[in-house]
């Protein structure tokens, strides 16, 4: 199973003072941050899209370009681009891009995003919202497979023996597809026979198997060798040395951002229960030590049959220092536990 950390680039706001920390600094701590995971041995890193105030990354692929130059190893991916406010052969000529400069390591995750500013910021509309993903989606798949394009779609003209430059380095761009709950995603993504990895950031986790299962089903009903199924999830996570000392001060860290977002979404206060519930057996946080966060990935690891596990660390903006702490017993201590029991 691969191990790996997913960020959104969230921006620290000092909950005194109200002071937003610059989107130049977090793009400094987070190659910082990147280069210690490639160091240890983490298998991926995925960077987010938001256009946002409270997040510094809008353009994914040009951090994973820099990253791309300061690391060796690590696999370099979005976590996600919103593919149905984009220009696709733009995204794939940027990806390639990246795989040119980091000799292989490139990838996209592809999903409808969590938050909706980009779609007036770029001119579509939100009634197009599953359609606009599908036939970009599609299009995306087109490049990737074909050195040749003709294509027609109903969102853009057409295209007509066109080729793409330049070409990534490996033989094609592995595309992942993230989804929450939606089960019209999840066929689509099993259908064409794409890794898909589940993003499971509230209630118990054992609520979504049966999307797995459907996933499983239609992967295998259309063709496509269960040995090449990939399957992951993205879940909320931070470590420490002492499980109840990281989860008393990764908590209002934690929930100021919950009730940021809440706040536009018409959510009730993000309580202590909720996180404490969170953290507990049947809960989607795993924030705690090294030996509880093992039992956990473990546990989801052989409850879903996973292929790949992404610890969704940066939520909140943790300090910088906890951030680099919280990566370095991720690597040291969680992955290589992870990776002998699963071998």
């Amino acid at each position: 199973m691969e191990l790996g950390i997913g960020m959104f680039g969230d921006l620290h706001i000092d909950s005194k003072t109200g002071y937003t920390q610059t989107p130049q600094q977090r793009m400094s701590e987070i190659i910082e941050e990147v280069k210690l995971m490639d160091e240890i041995g983490l298998d991926f890193f995925g960077i987010g899209e938001h256009h946002r105030p409270d997040y510094a990354v809008s353009s994914p692929e040009i951090i994973l370009a820099a990253l791309s130059t300061v690391t060796k190893n690590i696999k370099l991916g979005s976590a996600v681009s919103v593919i149905s406010s984009t220009d696709p052969v733009k995204l794939y000529q940027d990806f390639a891009s990246v795989d040119n400069l980091s000799n292989g390591r490139a990838e996209i995750m592809a999903g409808r995003g969590s938050f909706i500013e980009s779609f007036p910021l770029f001119g579509y509309d939100l009634n197009d919202y599953d359609a606009l993903f599908d036939e970009k989606l599609r299009l995306l798949l087109d490049l990737n497979n074909n050195e040749v394009i003709n294509w027609r779609g109903n969102f853009r003209m057409p295209i007509i023996n066109q080729s793409v430059y330049p070409k990534p380095v490996q033989e094609k761009l592995p595309i992942w597809i993230a989804v929450g709950g939606t089960k019209s995603s999840i066929v689509r993504a099993a259908t064409l026979g794409l890794p898909i990895i589940f993003a499971i950031i509230g209630g118990n986790p054992a609520d979504f198997n049966y999307l797995f299962e459907i996933y499983k089903q239609v992967y295998i009903e259309n063709g496509h060798d269960i040995k090449t199924m990939q399957i992951g999830v993205h879940m909320h996570s931070f470590f420490g040395e002492d499980s109840e000392k990281v989860a008393e001060e990764y908590f209002p860290i934690y929930g100021a951002q919950m009730n940021r977002i809440g706040a536009s979404r018409g959510w009730p206060k993000y309580t202590k229960p909720q996180f404490d519930y969170g953290r507990s057996t049947n809960g989607h946080l795993i924030v705690g030590d090294a030996s509880l966060a093992v039992d956990r990935i473990l546990k989801y690891q052989e409850m879903f049959g996973l292929t790949r596990f992404s610890a969704h660390m940066d939520v909140g903006a943790p300090n910088h220092l906890d951030m680099m702490k919280s990566i370095e017993i991720f690597g040291k201590d969680i992955l290589p536990k992870v990776k002998e029991a699963t071998k």
